[in-house]
């Protein structure tokens, strides 16, 4: 998945919310290990300040841990990771009627659309 980070927000934020969603996406599995600063830095191209700023946060969230000197690994609480999940699921539903809302669509109207995509 492409680092699509723009300058309107800040970078560690989005490299977070980059992570989570690859977290809870199941690209990185519970318990494995994390590629090192560098290489995330690299992938992303951005400092690896910027990419150790982005990680320290997810550690303080706990998502993701650190091992003495082996580096940096995603939680094995699936519970946690299935809460982030459904709380990024519920914040793109809450956008996405925003969105709707301002194009003056109904939510009927916005069932027979979901509808009609499903086809």
């Amino acid at each position: 998945m492409s680092w699509n980070l723009d300058a309107d927000r800040p970078i560690f934020i989005q490299i977070v919310e980059h992570l989570q969603n690859d977290i809870v996406a199941g690209i990185y599995k519970p318990g494995e290990k994390l590629p090192s600063v560098r290489d995330l830095a690299f992938l992303a191209s951005v400092n690896p300040n910027t990419m150790q700023r982005a990680l320290s946060e997810l550690e303080k969230t706990g998502l993701v841990h650190s091992e003495r000197t082996s580096g940096r690994y995603i939680t094995e609480d699936t519970n946690m990771i299935g809460e982030l999940k459904s709380q990024l699921a519920t914040e793109q539903i809450q956008e996405f009627f925003q969105k709707m809302e301002k194009l003056g669509i109904t939510k009927d109207e916005i069932v027979k659309l979901v509808e009609q995509y499903n086809k």
